[in-house]
């Protein structure tokens, strides 16, 4: 489906005043603070381009002072990460029990897709495909003999991650049994499970989903080209020379890509929006699924953005849409 047929029911919000007083979550203490703040400014100046009466707060402490001090209506969440971020389903479980109407998908979907092993989990468990991967214990004895069976049942070459963090935080790519040693250590600064994943070579794609009426839809994807050897935190959030070609795919396999990207989304609970990392391998074809992120980047260098003005959405209608998802039923005004 080329992306010109991909259709979009009007807002269904139109006054602003609808949204109250918006509190753009940023920051936070997890290790992607610095990408949260950069995508906080852009959100709280599209939503106050469009009318919205938002303001910033800085991290979950910040939010729970200004709702008691009535201050706030609704949150748009852009905090990234775990652990003081707002993506693990902290953030959403507070915010439910005090009746805050918030962006993004719920506890259980926030709390999910944050574990890449239990996402796959579930995956796996509804036949959706995803590269083979074991667990890594974090216990100081046999850490070794551990990671050297679990290369040895991988393959080479691999990945090693944190679970639970995003931006390419902590990621090794491993091509000889030298490299495992110093991967593990720098997965193991990070809080915890980590996760050994065999490496998929290929091309390297992201799909965003937005709520779309009643249901979502699954945006163009973003074949992602980075100039170096893959696509690190640097080439994410730094580099100018990444390309990201949009729609990735052509025919089928667009197609394809979106389907599988969309089944992953809401088989992991998520709703509202999101992206979608997928990997195709070079020589089958095949997709693989990576992993599901809650509160995506709206950084200049952010793919969904990119994917939605790909269907005629721009950066603050795609703020706006995004906001309205948290109204329940979609209140027209």
């Amino acid at each position: 489906m080329p992306a010109s047929d991909l259709s979009f029911a009007a807002p269904r919000v139109s006054d602003p005043s609808v949204f109250g007083r918006v509190a753009v979550l940023m920051g936070g203490t997890s290790s992607e603070r610095e990408v949260s703040l950069d995508s906080g400014r852009n959100v709280l100046d599209a939503l106050r381009a469009t009318g919205v009466d938002a303001f910033a707060v800085d991290g979950i402490p910040a939010l729970v002072d200004a709702i008691r001090a009535g201050k706030v209506d609704r949150v748009f969440n852009i905090l990234h990460g775990n652990k003081g971020g707002g993506e693990d389903g902290v953030l959403q479980g507070l915010l439910t029990a005090l009746g805050v109407p918030f962006t993004g998908s719920d506890v259980l979907g926030s709390a999910l897709a944050m574990d890449k092993i239990r996402t796959k989990q579930v995956w796996l468990s509804v036949g959706l495909p995803t590269p083979r991967y074991v667990r890594l214990a974090r216990s100081e004895q046999g850490v070794r003999d551990d990671v050297q069976a679990a290369a040895r049942q991988i393959g080479m070459p691999l990945i090693i991650k944190p679970s639970c963090e995003g931006s390419s935080v902590g990621v090794s790519r491993v091509h000889d049994e030298a490299g495992l040693v110093d991967a593990v250590a720098l997965a193991a600064r990070y809080p915890g499970e980590m996760l050994m994943e065999q490496l998929v070579v290929g091309d390297e794609l992201t799909v965003g989903i937005l709520a779309n009426g009643d249901g979502h839809t699954a945006l163009p994807s973003i074949r992602i080209v980075p100039k170096g050897e893959w696509y690190d935190y640097n080439a994410k959030y730094i580099a100018e020379d990444t390309q990201y070609l949009c729609p990735g795919l052509e025919g089928d396999a667009e197609a394809e890509i979106r389907r599988i990207a969309l089944a992953a989304f809401l088989a992991a609970g998520c709703s509202g929006w999101g992206r979608v990392d997928v990997m195709r391998d070079r020589g089958t074809g095949q997709f693989y699924l990576l992993e599901v992120n809650t509160a995506p980047g709206m950084t200049s260098h952010s793919l969904v953005p990119k994917a939605a003005r790909q269907v005629g959405i721009g950066f603050e209608a795609l703020c706006w849409r995004v906001l309205e998802s948290s109204v329940q039923g979609g209140a027209a005004a």
